[in-house]
């Protein structure tokens, strides 16, 4: 049963910075294309960035210069660096494949970007 776990997110003032955690279990991300997308209160998820198997990154206008998602093979452990947070990046954020699978959807981490 494949099982992913985002950690990570908390309270943060603009221009402030964070690191998210994806803790995967049942599945081997280096095998796979991985990705961020979140949630804001009342928008649709969307895609934040990517990374392919062979480590190849793609990000979001809105984020691009800012965000960096990376991965630990070893740790078998997706990041996301937010770096210069807004408040407009404020949502619940969440890690998936890349195109996302409807059944791997996790809890998320609450990112709140507010003075």
């Amino acid at each position: 049963q494949v099982k992913l776990v985002e950690s990570g997110g908390g309270l943060v003032q603009p221009g402030g910075s964070l690191r998210l955690s994806c803790a995967a279990s049942g599945i081997i991300l280096e095998v796979y294309a991985m990705g961020w997308y979140r949630q804001a209160p009342g928008k649709p998820r969307e895609f934040v960035a990517s990374i392919a198997g062979g480590g190849r990154t793609n990000y979001a206008e809105s984020v691009k210069g800012r965000f960096a998602i990376s991965r630990d093979n070893a740790k078998n452990t997706l990041y996301l660096q937010m770096n210069s947070l807004k408040p407009e990046d404020t949502a619940v954020y969440f890690c998936n494949l890349s195109p996302p699978r409807l059944d791997f959807w996790g809890q998320g981490t609450q990112v709140t970007v507010s003075s």
